[in-house]
């Protein structure tokens, strides 16, 4: 992310070279203005200081954070557990896509956990196996709705169940469409 001073350099830069006029907006939001009135919201560049309408005195104008970005793998699959995407509407529904995985902690980490259990409290051998459990099942699941043409999953869910007294399994399931923005 660019810094606000690193900002203001290069609108200064462009403007001495007049390239950028002082509140013409550009595609990368360098030369954007930088101040506004809070009484009529009028916008100005940075070398204002009051609004010429009213006279009130302006405020710098708060830069857009970058929203963060989902991890590489799931740029092309929206994932939630609501019934629809915000700002989206659902134009075909694809059907059940799930992913499935079936843990168990080797010797070492069921003794430590033994051991941790006389004592009670949380058991941090199970709380890691059951986070990587849960991240191997959604993984799969968004393959799953990749390899369907889904861009989104919607009504995420997860079920969990023991197959033994050292396994469990996890179940990501969703529902696949393919969404489109409103």
């Amino acid at each position: 992310m660019v810094s606000t001073e690193e900002m203001r350099r290069r609108l200064e830069e462009k403007r001495r070279k007049g390239a950028v006029e002082p509140s013409t907006p550009t595609e990368e939001g360098v030369g954007a203005p930088a101040k506004y009135c809070p009484n009529c919201n009028k916008e100005y560049g940075p070398e204002a200081n009051f609004c010429e309408e009213c006279g009130t005195k302006l405020e710098e104008k708060p830069l857009e954070e970058e929203k963060p970005v989902a991890p590489g793998k799931y740029e092309d699959i929206i994932v939630v557990s609501s019934n629809h995407v915000p700002g989206y509407r659902a134009v075909e529904t694809i059907g059940l896509v799930y992913g499935l995985t079936v843990r168990s902690r080797g010797l070492g980490g069921q003794v430590g956990a033994g051991l941790r259990s006389i004592a009670g409290g949380e058991i941090k051998e199970y709380v890691t196996m059951m986070e990587h459990a849960r991240q191997e099942a959604i993984d799969r699941m968004i393959e799953h709705a990749r390899e369907l043409g889904a861009n989104a999953i919607i009504s995420a869910r997860f079920d969990s169940d023991s197959i033994s007294n050292v396994m469990q399994e996890i179940l990501a399931y969703g529902t696949a469409v393919i969404i489109e923005k409103e």
